[in-house]
């Protein structure tokens, strides 16, 4: 074993309690037991048919929206696949365990012994579970709905047929991670759904029979094998959530064995108990990280819509979850790239491309408002699942204090031509004793102008990179607030594990988002031999449209103090002295830095150490300009004044 992985074995056990301890080593006990064949191999015939699809012909489409979906469908058919921004040609029948970015192919031996991150062994496995949750199989469904071509039907069963030889139970990168099962069987009850059910002609003659035959034998064998892996205890996060509304989605939609009823009850108490636990109060998602708050939220949408009655204690979450997104989602569509991002999804039943986030908000207002929905994606999930909310009460449409949630909003004009909006990040690192997905950015600044992304958060770039590049995307360098002697405000243990984290105290509250005067500090830097408080002020006027921000360390000693500003791609920029100004499309932003011995200046694009980067998307990442104040503490407080103006 390597030192490097013999101290994150001692991290993560640094980060467990005893009773954690316990659940891993019986979860070692039963991966033992499916290697010898013990538990999980077994074939388990049905008692009962498969529950019998409402659903009838096709959702209201416009002709770009149909015709779309027949390229989309062309493309997968073909094997003409994107992933992760990459177009990938797979064939008409993939390899489903070779990573289509490496080509290296995975083993087809016994799961259990598949270390996922041996990118000799797997390749990039984050590409081979996206290739295999089969989002692009519900596009050739789809696309026989439009245009009725048995060829569709014939394209999705050789595919079908090709993965269940190719991944049979408990073997291959494939069934590896309960999470990936679980997207696995939501897009799988789609495809049933959208297909017909039992009565569909792919499964007529001798070969469709055999295929549905193996086919609800594996999604037999992937609610036993979720049952048995629920992340549990530090792991429960959006794993969690998406395992327990797989298992939902395959108890509900084939009601077959007599498992089904246990699985769908063990599915509807942990999503009804989850909800609660990892969204706040104020609905926001509490990995402190907005992509995760949209990949639960769609998980927690599908569960809802596969049919059982859900409280209206858990509709009322999404009820909030979906006003916190409609907040900090400025004119111009943008939200925030607060924490963690993989661009994983649930499904993709709209068009290539469609904004999540959008879609989300459109499914949610046809749910609890009615009316016409202006998303394909949820017509065709409203199309294909049954479910439908309890009247609830209606909320605002949106808000600006979800300091419950570790965000407050400043600005004016929200969601006008002439928006100002701005988001202070005053939350805890992350979610649970690891904080997989948080990132070191306490008392962080974002701001948007006129719809136009200013003051921007960098993003994630990639989990299984350099290392390098996984510290620095999630480090407090590339984040708008401040560094102290060079070190992240917490202690990272690991990729995804956080060993000190950073906890903030609001010291003063503003009372709106116009007039917005706030104090906070955090303890991160409490830790040196020297303690260190960095406290933060933040004061927005409407009336001026200036944001002025102080900073101070709070220390016996002098530190050096490292004050960063990102500024979005494409934004034009002029650093004179000690003032920068900034251009967008349609603004100007004024900023002066005042404060003794202040050095500023603008990097852009550094490799080493990594400074100056942005990363719209995973596994992407390009120059932008970030303003870098240098200080030494005993010089005094550092104070930023920023003035907007638009044209």
């Amino acid at each position: 074993m390597s030192t490097a992985r013999a101290q994150w074995m001692v991290n993560r056990l640094r980060c467990m309690p005893p009773a954690e301890i316990g659940y891993r080593l019986r979860q070692a006990g039963v991966g033992l037991l499916e290697k010898r064949g013990l538990v999980g191999a077994a074939r388990a015939d049905p008692h009962a048919g498969p529950a019998r699809p409402a659903l009838r012909g096709l959702p209201p489409l416009d002709p770009g929206e149909a015709e779309a979906l027949l390229l989309a469908g062309s493309r997968v058919r073909a094997g003409d696949l994107v992933l992760f921004g990459r177009r990938f040609a797979l064939g008409a029948q993939p390899e489903w365990n070779r990573d289509p970015a490496t080509g290296v192919a995975g083993p087809a031996v016994f799961s259990g012994d598949i270390a996922v991150t041996d990118r000799a062994r797997v390749g990039d496995i984050k590409h081979v579970w996206e290739l295999n949750r089969h989002l692009q199989l519900v596009r050739l469904a789809q696309a026989w709905l439009v245009d009725g071509d048995p060829a569709w039907l014939h394209a999705l069963a050789g595919q079908l047929r090709g993965w269940l030889d190719q991944c049979p139970p408990l073997v291959g990168p494939n069934w590896t991670s309960a999470l990936e099962l679980g997207i696995r069987l939501v897009n799988w009850s789609l495809l049933w759904q959208l297909l017909g059910g039992d009565a569909s002609a792919v499964f007529a003659g001798t070969a469709g029979r055999r295929l549905r035959t193996d086919w609800l034998h594996s999604i037999h064998a992937h609610c036993a094998y979720i049952e048995r892996h629920l992340s549990r205890h530090s792991s429960a996060n959006n794993h969690l959530i998406g395992e327990l509304a797989g298992l939902l989605a395959g108890a509900t939609t084939w009601p077959c064995w007599r498992a089904s009823r246990r699985w769908r009850a063990l599915a509807v108490a942990g999503l009804e108990r989850e909800a609660q636990l990892q969204y706040s109060p104020d609905g926001v998602n509490r990995e402190q990280a907005f992509a995760y708050h949209v990949f639960s939220a769609e998980f927690l949408f599908v569960a809802a819509l596969c049919g059982p009655a859900l409280s209206p204690a858990y509709w009322l979450v999404l009820q909030k979850a979906l006003r916190f997104l409609r907040s900090v989602r400025d004119a111009g569509g943008n939200v925030p790239m607060v924490g963690d991002a993989d661009d994983g999804r649930v499904f993709c039943v709209g068009a290539d491309g469609e904004d999540r986030v959008a879609q989300l908000l459109a499914l949610g207002t046809a749910l609890f408002k009615g009316g016409q929905c202006r998303s394909a994606g949820a017509r065709w999930l409203l199309h294909a699942l049954p479910g439908e909310p309890p009247q609830l009460a209606p909320l605002p449409e949106t808000g600006w204090d979800f300091h419950e949630g570790g965000y407050l909003l400043f600005g004016e004009r929200f969601g006008q031509q002439r928006e100002i909006l701005g988001m202070l990040d005053c939350g805890p690192l992350g979610y649970l004793g690891i904080a997989a997905h948080g990132h070191a950015d306490a008392l962080a600044l974002t701001l948007s102008v006129a719809g136009e992304p200013c003051l921007v958060d960098p993003g994630t770039y990639s989990y299984w990179q350099h290392l390098k590049w996984r510290d620095y995307f999630r480090g407090t360098a590339a984040h708008n607030t401040v560094r102290v002697d060079g070190l992240d405000q917490s202690v990272s243990g690991g990729r995804f594990m956080w060993m000190r984290k950073a906890a903030v105290s609001i010291e003063r509250m503003p009372d709106s988002p116009g007039q917005f005067d706030f104090r906070g500090s955090h303890d991160g830097y409490l830790r040196l031999p020297d303690p260190v408080r960095h406290a933060r002020s933040v004061l927005f006027d409407a009336a001026s449209a200036t944001l002025v921000v102080r900073d101070e360390l709070l220390a016996r000693k002098a530190h050096v103090g490292e004050l960063f500003w990102h500024f979005a791609p494409g934004l034009e920029l002029v650093l004179s002295g000690n003032r920068l100004c900034a251009r967008g499309k349609g603004f100007a932003l004024h900023l002066e830095a005042c404060g003794a011995g202040l050095a500023l200046e603008l990097v852009r694009g550094r490799e080493n150490p990594p400074l100056g980067w942005y990363s719209r998307s995973y596994e992407t990442r390009e120059p932008c300009d970030v303003l870098k104040i240098t200080t030494l503490s005993g010089g005094g407080p550092v104070e930023c004044r920023i003035t907007i103006m638009f044209f």
